[in-house]
Parts: structure tokens; C-alpha cells; sequence
């Protein structure tokens, strides 16, 4: 046995007298003065990575700011997108000052967020534009293939699992990164009533997501799949995490108008019922009409940022086609461009596209639908063959091609 005289720290050297407390190990000793400094230098490098991964608070950039780099990429969707700026400005903000913070002062929450909206009106989108903006790691997960804990599909934790992937596996890095789950609607509860089998896929779903939206440690597998006993596990903390929620809530109109009908039924002024516009009631949704469809309380509390997207207009698929950054138009361009071919659009077949995207009913999906029927023999053909300078589509051509195309059985005018 050593004596008491002969046990000292294994960093510092300092002996059980000259330390107030000496803690034992496996193989060795540390003293409580090596673990004050051990925890000042992690500390700094925590601080140090989150600098380096969304930048200091003088360049994390304003909501206006966000709003404005949105705008370059997504053709309307103003009330998201000032939603979206405030919510990941606040969380962010909240994430760099939170090492700052005194005992006495207020502890900020999460702001996780739920967008509803129609297919193809931007919601995966805006949260990619934002991932992009911000340079965190960011990743889109599917709820449709989530299942309850034992059942065969994927588990909630997989949804980190890609957040990992995303950020090289550097776990610091991940835990400030962004989750997109989309189709959160697909996972709504089957119907008000108990049910003598368990609702795997859906009810089930939504109470495996509660403790992962809020804040606590999950043990992550690291190749995603199941779990089990023997695997190595990533201790992951979701407390920094923004979780983006996306869904198009199919149906939810009715609910809504129901809701409004019922507070319009009475004695209630006429001016009143005039304020509603029943052409877009999504933008009345509420976490209510949220419960009514699906989803439940715990985790309606847990996301507390609502926002929705409007259904897009002609107008707004008009310029959807060559406004943005990654406009069709501009995307099409280039890929002629790298075969040295100019190619030009006439201006009455953008409009054209415009109509048959409004059939589809598809959003701004229909666009591309419309836009590689169109392309498919241009795309085929001209690669390989005289290779041109220039290439124009005319409204004829088009026609022609969606004529002899089977894309949804259309019937060209």
C-alpha cells in the first residue's frame, strides 16, 4: 500500500497536502485545482467552435438581414420568412450569449417551428436557405419512415443520426446544427377515439419526438438502424438544436373554416365576417386546428412557433421561374452554357408553363415537372449532335413536346 505522503496529482505533481481535493482514478490522481483549469480550457473551446460555426455576435446577421438573403432564393412567403429571421435569429442569439450568462439571469427557450402549407410552396426550401445562410449543419429528415421503439421502421434517434452525418461526426458541431422533419402531418393520430392496436407510425411517433424537441442527451447510434445493448452510442444534446417541423396538414382548410364559421354564426357584425378571406384560410391556423387534425398537445407545446405559407399564385410562379438565384430558367441556361449553346425562353411559353403548373396543382414542383418534359429531347439530342450556339424554345416547341409527352396525360391547347 502507498502512503498517504506518496499519492499526488498526476498533472500537477501537487501532493494530497497541497490540494483541497484529490480525486482518485483508475490509474492515477487529480487535483481540484487541474479540474478548475481542465474545465476553463473546455470552455474555451466550446466557445471557440461556436465562433467558428455560426460566427461571433457581430456577424450573426440581423432578421432583416436574414429576411433579405431568403429573398434571393424563395419568390414570396413574406410572413415566413419574417417568422423564420425572428425565430433563428432569437435561437441563435440565445446560443452565443448563453455561456455569457450570469445565476441571476432569465433562462431563453427554443424557438422550434412548424410551418403549414400546400406541396411545392417553399418549406424545405426556406429551412435549406437558412441552413446555407447560417454555414451549420443541417440535414431533412422524413417522419413518414419514423415508428415507435420495437417496431420495424427507423427510430426518432435516427433523425440525428444525419444531423451527425452532416457535420462529419464532430458532435460539438452537430449539437448547433438544424433539423428539418418533414411531413410532419403524416404522423398525426388516426382518429380521437383509443384504438385496441397501438398507433406505431403516428400517436407513437409524436411522444418518441417529445423529449428530443426540448432539451435533453440522446443516445444516438452512429450508423443509424436499431438500437441494441452491445452497440456504441453518441451522446448527443439536443438543447441547442433547432428542430423545423413541415407539413402540408392536407385537409386542415376545412377544420379551419369550421372554426371560423362557428365564431361567424350569430349576432356577430357583418364586418367582421368580412375581415376573413376564405380564399387562403391557411393563414388563420392555430395550434387548436393543429390539435383537431393530429398532433398532440405535448408536442404542439414544444414547438411554439407557428407560421404558414401561402398557395402560389400565378404571379409568384411567373417569377419563381427566373427571379431566384436557382431560377429554372438559370438552371437550364447553365447546363447549355457548360456545352456552349446560348439558350433563350420566349416569354409567352414561361406563361404557358405558368398555366399548366396551376393544373398540376403541384406548387412550384410543377414547374420543374413541366419544364423537363419540355427539355427532354433538347437535353438528348443537342449534347451529341451539331451542338448549336444558340437554342431557342418557343411556345410552338413546347406545345409540340407536351403534345407527345405522357406527363400526367395533359391535353395541350
Amino acid at each position: 500500500m502507498k502512503n498517504k505522503q506518496e499519492i499526488v496529482c498526476s498533472f500537477c505533481g501537487r501532493d494530497k497536502s497541497q490540494a483541497n481535493v484529490l480525486i482518485a482514478g483508475i490509474n492515477g490522481h487529480i487535483c481540484d485545482q487541474c479540474i478548475v483549469q481542465a474545465q476553463t480550457i473546455i470552455g474555451e473551446e466550446q466557445d471557440q467552435k461556436l465562433k467558428t460555426t455560426i460566427g461571433t455576435p457581430l456577424t450573426l446577421p440581423k432578421p432583416t438581414e436574414i429576411k433579405k438573403f431568403l429573398d434571393e432564393y424563395v419568390i414570396g412567403q413574406d410572413h415566413a420568412k419574417k417568422v423564420m429571421s425572428v425565430a433563428v435569429y432569437n435561437h441563435y442569439k440565445r446560443l452565443i450569449h448563453r455561456s455569457k450568462a450570469g445565476k441571476d439571469d432569465v433562462e431563453l427557450e427554443k424557438s422550434n417551428m412548424i410551418m403549414v402549407g400546400e406541396t411545392g410552396t417553399g418549406k424545405t426550401l426556406l429551412a435549406r436557405t437558412i441552413a446555407k445562410l447560417l454555414k451549420v449543419p443541417f440535414c431533412i429528415a422524413d417522419a413518414t419512415v419514423l415508428t415507435e421503439a420495437g417496431y420495424v421502421g427507423e427510430d426518432v434517434e435516427s433523425v440525428l443520426t444525419r444531423l451527425l452525418q452532416a457535420a462529419d461526426y464532430d458532435v460539438a458541431t452537430a449539437e448547433r446544427g438544424i433539423v428539418y422533419i418533414d411531413e410532419i402531418d403524416k404522423i398525426a393520430r388516426k382518429g380521437d377515439n383509443p384504438s385496441i392496436t397501438r398507433d406505431v407510425s403516428g400517436e407513437g411517433v409524436q411522444q418518441g419526438l417529445l423529449k428530443m424537441l426540448e432539451s435533453t442527451i440522446i443516445n444516438v447510434p452512429p450508423q443509424g438502424g436499431r438500437k441494441h445493448p452491445e452497440q456504441k452510442m453518441i451522446a448527443v444534446n439536443t438543447q441547442n438544436i433547432l428542430f423545423i417541423c413541415g407539413g402540408a396538414f392536407d385537409g386542415i382548410n376545412k377544420i379551419i373554416s369550421r372554426r371560423l364559421q362557428t365564431n361567424a354564426i350569430g349576432y356577430a357584425p357583418k364586418s367582421d365576417n368580412e375581415k376573413v378571406d376564405r380564399d387562403n384560410v391557411m393563414q388563420y391556423v392555430s395550434p387548436a386546428d393543429l390539435k383537431t387534425f393530429g398532433l398532440i398537445p405535448e408536442l404542439i407545446g414544444r414547438l411554439p412557433v407557428i407560421t404558414y405559407l401561402q398557395p402560389l399564385d400565378r404571379e409568384t410562379l411567373r417569377l419563381i421561374l427566373t427571379e431566384p438565384k436557382n431560377a429554372l430558367v438559370r438552371q437550364y441556361q447553365k447546363l447549355f452554357d457548360m456545352e456552349n449553346i446560348k439558350l433563350t425562353f420566349e416569354d409567352a411559353l414561361l406563361d404557358f408553363i405558368v398555366e399548366k403548373a396551376l393544373e398540376f396543382k403541384l406548387g412550384a414542383r410543377g414547374l420543374r415537372g413541366i419544364c423537363e418534359a419540355i427539355m427532354l429531347d433538347a437535353m438528348f439530342e443537342l449534347p451529341g449532335g451539331k451542338n448549336p450556339k444558340e437554342f431557342e424554345i418557343t411556345l410552338a416547341y413546347a406545345k409540340d413536346k407536351l403534345t407527345k409527352s405522357t406527363i400526367n396525360q395533359l391535353k395541350v391547347a
